[in-house]
This record gives structure tokens, C-alpha cells and sequence, in this order.
């Protein structure tokens, strides 16, 4: 069963549905591995669209909502896809860029999803003149034939860039029971079990999508929370005894922001496995969930390109505090210098690695990308780290993040997981801006707290009382709000855009 708000839906009734939405999408031309893209927030029309296309053989293409008009024809054009599925409401946002052959197919946005957004009701309905999802799916024969299966082709954020479109090749056979374990391992999800997923990142990003697409495959009873709200979380977690989630440091730090008597108000006891990945989680941050929540917290480090090499558990991080893990089965992890020699244990550099148990990949249509990514079979997504004496790895930062001031390298990061746990900041983003004597200086912006009243001399006063001097931006922005992914992670070229423009300071 999925569920989602005062909406239900049956395995039994989702499989005839994607059944019919597969033979309709065949009747449009879908075959021989032609993508079928989709914007789509969690709702029940996304499972029907990723397992359809699949079963023809073709990769869906989850977008990112967020995005506008232009940037949404770029990954229709560049993909290759005639068909997308989109909600309703998110129609006014990019139909001025949908390239002319693109077959339009509209999901009325639910009433869950239209209250935690502010949807206007009238942005909630198909337009007039355009073709109703649930309506055309039901115009359609069952498919009969056994699904052929095909891996989404997801778009990477493009952060240095026009995104890139990671298409996986086909799965080995050999591969297929090691990706199940490492699903297990990594996830916690597994067959035959009694088990209550909660779904509250978006599944147009990679991690959730394929923590989603498991809880699927496996028949759990899954919980889509419309949007990311801490309490809500914790109601939707006493209410259906949820027992595992995938979630986002950025949850925890909203989480751990609750008055004490509405965190110790919800029976969280069914929760059995919690993970979480997609940015650094602070050392502090992860004590205190899991002083709160108990050993049910863990966390893995991957990309979409290299799949999930590295995990680790709650005993591991206390243990450990801010490792991000160590390489599990199939997990192959190495750290190289710019020269292409080995660094030694605890020297950064640049980390290489991938999990065997996912096959490899291209960017589609971009080659040499895909050359310059790779090293002895390796992958780099241009994070900087160290592995220490026992092999359990620890992030600096992104290699395109890193500061060099007056000959010193700075990690951003390090900054950031200590800005965070000021009192008063919301969110944080630390980042490097031109300076005519260093080469470059610190400059942070901050999204403060309502009400909160923070200023600069208090936030660089609380930096140096925990990090040296020369790590204290010297520069810092308040702004009401930070270009952040769903995800949790920051835009900070959009941050370096604005600066650079002088719309900043």
C-alpha cells in the first residue's frame, strides 16, 4: 500500500494502472530505450511512470521541480525524450520551453500536495485542451508482456555547469544479487519483511528515487510526507509506525530545532533503520539524533555516478565522529593527488571510487566528460577527503569548493558544520570571492532564524572561539533565503553569480 495524506492505493491497483500507462506509452512510441521524462513530486502517477517506461525497456528522466522553462528544455532536448509527465500546478513554471513535438501528458495535482505548497485550486486541474493522466492511462489495454526493465537517467545538478545525464549500461546478471545486498546493507530494505517506509525527499534526485523504487519493489507499505515539515514528520511517524526513512542532514538540524516538549510528545519506537546521505552531516548533529532517536541512525556516501560504495552505523559515528563511513561490499574507495600518485593515509586529495554492484555509466552524449571522471576504473564527482589508519573515510569539502587564501587551503565545509550550530542560523553557505592580496577570502551567507538577531561581529565572535583565525570569513551576507536543493544541498555557484553581479552586499 501507498499512502499519501487521506489518499490510499493498493499494490494490486498500482500494477494495473502501470500496466495500462506501459501499453499507452508504447502506443506514443516509447521502445528501444527512448526516455520518458517526468516532473512529478512524490505522488502516485511517479510510480506509475518510472515502472511503465521501464517495463519498456525505456529510462525515465526525473526532473528536478525546481527548475524553469529553459532549463527544462534542456533535458528534454538533450535526452532525447517526446513524452513528460507533469503535475498541474508546475505547468505555468516551464510550458513557455517545451519543445513543440513534446506529447504532454497532465497529473492533476492532489489536495496534500496543493496544501503543503499553497496551490491555488485552480492551478490543481489539467488544463482545458490538454491530455489527463489518469484519463488517457485508463484508455489503454493492460500491457500482458513480461516488463524488459531499464535504469532512470538522472541529470546531475549542474553546479559547474549544464547538467549531465548519468545513463547507466544494462545490469549483469552476477550483479543483481550483489546490488540486493548492498541495497539491504546500505538502505535497511529488504524482502519479506514487515516494514513502514516514509518518503519525504523528492524521488527527481537519485538517493531517494532508488530508496523509493526498493521499498516498492519489495511491497512496503510506503508514507509520502508532501513536504519536508519536522512535526509533521514525527506525527506521520507515531501514526503509521513508520520503521525506516531516508532523510537529509538538513531534516535533522530542523528536527533538533523543536521546543523539547514537542519533541518528547510523538512515540517514535517503531523507527528500526534511518538513513542519511546527500551533504556532510556536523559531528554534533549526529550525536544528538542519535541521543534522541537511538543506534537507529546511519549514513552512506555515494553519487549518482558511483552508486553507494561507503556506509556506516551509529556505533561507527560515535566512534568515529565525522567519518562518512567506510567501503562495504563491492565498495572500492581510493584518494589520489593532483599528480595522479596515491596520497597516505590521513593526506586529502581528491577521492576515487564506485560500487561494483551498480553497472558503470556514460554521460549521455558527452564522452570526454565521462573520460575526465574516471581513473583506474575508478570515478571522481570532485570531493576532497581523507581515508584514516582503519579505512573509514572523511570528507574536507568539494574540490570546485576549496579556498586558497594566501597559499592556504580552506575547506568550506569545516566552516559550515560549525556555522550551523550557532544559535540564530537557519542555514548557512560559505564560499570563496575574489581578494586583490589573497587570491581569494572567506564570505558567508547566512538564512537566520525568524526573529532571530544575529550580527556579524556575534557570528565571527562564535567562529573563533572553535576554529582558527585565517578560517573566519571576513565577509558575511545575511539573506532571507539560500538557493537550496530539496536535496539539502546549496547552489553556491548561484551564491558566487549573485556576488559577482554585485547583488550581494
Amino acid at each position: 500500500m501507498i499512502i499519501s495524506g487521506d489518499r490510499q492505493i493498493s499494490y494490486g491497483d498500482i500494477h494495473a494502472r502501470i500496466a495500462r500507462a506501459a501499453s499507452g506509452f508504447r502506443a506514443l512510441g516509447v521502445q528501444g530505450g527512448k526516455p520518458v521524462a517526468m516532473m512529478l513530486r512524490n505522488d502516485f502517477a511517479l510510480f506509475e511512470v518510472v515502472a511503465a517506461s521501464a517495463a519498456l525497456g525505456s529510462p525515465v528522466v526525473p526532473i528536478n521541480w525546481h527548475l524553469k522553462a529553459e532549463e527544462v528544455r534542456y533535458i528534454l532536448t538533450d535526452s532525447g525524450a517526446t513524452i513528460l509527465v507533469c503535475h498541474a500546478d508546475l505547468l505555468p513554471q516551464i510550458r513557455d520551453g517545451l519543445p513543440p513535438a513534446i506529447k504532454l501528458l497532465v497529473v492533476t495535482t492532489p489536495p496534500e500536495i496543493a496544501a503543503a505548497y499553497g496551490v491555488a485550486p485552480a492551478l490543481t486541474r489539467v488544463p482545458d485542451g490538454m491530455t489527463d493522466w489518469d484519463v488517457w492511462r485508463e484508455t489503454h489495454q493492460p500491457l500482458t508482456e513480461a516488463p524488459i526493465g531499464a535504469a532512470p537517467m538522472f541529470y546531475t545538478s549542474g553546479t559547474t555547469g549544464l547538467p549531465k545525464g548519468v545513463k547507466r549500461k544494462p545490469m549483469r546478471p552476477e550483479q543483481q544479487a550483489a546490488a540486493a545486498r548492498v541495497g539491504a546493507i546500505t538502505y535497511g530494505v529488504k524482502p519479506n519483511e514487515d516494514q513502514v517506509i516514509l518518503m519525504n525527499g523528492p524521488m527527481y534526485h537519485s538517493a531517494p528515487h532508488s530508496y523509493g523504487m526498493l521499498a516498492f519493489r519489495n511491497g512496503c507499505v510506503i508514507v509520502l510526507e508532501p513536504r519536508f515539515d519536522p512535526e509533521d514528520l514525527l506525527q506521520l511517524i507515531e501514526r503509521h509506525r513508520v520503521t525506516h526513512i531516508h532523510m537529509v542532514p538538513t531534516m535533522f538540524v530542523r528536527l533538533l530545532r523543536l521546543p523539547e516538549t514537542v519533541r518528547q510528545r510523538y512515540d517514535l519506537s517503531s523507527l528500526r533503520f534511518v538513513v542519511h546521505g546527500a551533504a556532510p552531516c556536523p559531528p554534533e548533529v549526529k550525536r544528538a539524533m542519535i541521543a534522541w532517536w537511538g543506534p537507529v541512525i546511519n549514513e552512506y556516501f555515494g553519487s549518482t555516478e558511483t552508486g553507494i560504495p561507503v556506509w556506516h552505523s551509529a556505533e561507527e559515528a560515535l566512534r568515529k565522529p565525522g567519518t562518512v563511513g567506510r567501503a562495504i561490499e563491492g565498495g572500492i574507495v581510493k584518494i589520489f593527488r593532483d599528480d595522479g600518485t596515491p596520497c597516505d593515509v590521513g593526506e586529502p586529495g581528491e577521492i576515487y571510487m564506485r560500487q561494483s554492484a551498480v553497472p558503470d555509466f556514460d554521460y549521455h552524449g558527452k564522452a570526454q566528460a565521462r573520460a575526465e571522471a574516471g581513473r583506474d576504473g575508478l570515478v571522481s564527482v570532485g570531493d576532497v577527503g581523507y581515508l584514516d589508519e582503519d579505512g573509514y573515510l572523511f570528507l574536507c569539502d568539494r574540490k570546485r569548493d576549496m579556498v586558497i587564501s594566501g597559499g592556504v587551503n580552506i575547506y568550506p565545509a569545516e566552516i559550515e558544520n560549525v556555522l550551523i550550530a550557532m544559535p540564530g542560523v537557519r542555514d548557512c553557505a560559505v564560499f570563496g570571492i575574489p581578494d586583490a592580496e589573497y587570491g581569494e577570502r572567506l564570505c558567508a551567507c547566512i538564512e537566520p532564524e525568524a526573529g532571530s538577531t544575529l550580527s556579524i561581529s556575534a557570528i565571527q565572535d562564535f567562529l573563533r572561539g572553535k576554529l582558527a583565525n585565517f578560517k573566519v570569513p571576513k565577509e558575511i551576507q545575511f539573506l532571507d533565503a539560500l538557493p537550496r536543493e530539496a536535496t539539502g544541498k546549496i547552489f553556491k555557484r548561484k551564491l558566487r553569480d549573485l556576488y559577482s553581479e554585485g547583488q550581494l552586499g
